[in-house]
């Protein structure tokens, strides 16, 4: 028996459409035929993250105020892979591939980078309701090359950890990025 469990857009209004996202709202026609609405969603540029370690050993990280939790988090470096028309959504052409994101995203929030890199995992970011994905890299031995180049919206500090310390923040719930926790989990077997 052949599993049809695809669902069929029927509808979409795009409730806001900026330079930031595409939040829509649609309908979907079940295999069965009945349909269902609203179901929310979005569009967002893809992204990486970084588990990045200095030459002693150190984890780099960030701390900054993510907005969604009203929370000031630790997480590991991470940034937005350029699209080419600029925007957060669109089309899928960008200007960089994810690892050339990686390095400069790394750069610009911690003044750090790595001849070592490895990517780890490419993965939704959330399949329920975006259509982004995340793409996990380990960059080792890293060095300290310049200051932070923030973007207008970023605010954070660079923190050196060792493994214990983010072991207890993520059993303490204070690791609070999802994919972030994910991407500790791939680079420890890695």
């Amino acid at each position: 028996m052949e599993e049809n469990l695809a669902w069929t857009e029927v509808k979409t209004e795009h409730i806001i459409q900026d330079e930031w996202i595409d939040f829509r709202k649609s309908a979907y026609r079940y295999p069965d035929g009945r349909v269902f609405e609203p179901f929310y969603s979005y569009s967002r540029r893809n992204y990486t993250v970084i588990v990045a370690s200095d030459e002693e050993g150190k984890y780099i990280c960030v701390r900054q105020y993510r907005q969604g939790i009203r929370q000031v988090t630790t997480e590991f470096p991470a940034g937005g892979i350029e699209r080419v028309s600029g925007k957060e959504y669109g089309s899928n052409e960008y200007i960089e591939t994810a690892l050339d994101a990686s390095k400069r995203e790394l750069s610009e929030e911690t003044g750090y980078v790595s001849d070592e890199w490895e990517h780890l995992l490419t993965v939704p970011s959330n399949a329920t309701l975006a259509d982004n994905y995340a793409f996990v890299f380990r960059a080792r031995n890293c060095r300290k090359e310049s200051e932070q180049n923030l973007d207008e919206t970023e605010l954070l500090t660079v923190k050196k950890m060792s493994s214990e310390e983010i072991e207890d923040l993520i059993h303490n719930g204070q690791f609070q990025q999802a994919v972030h926790v994910m991407a500790w989990l791939l680079a420890k077997e890695a």
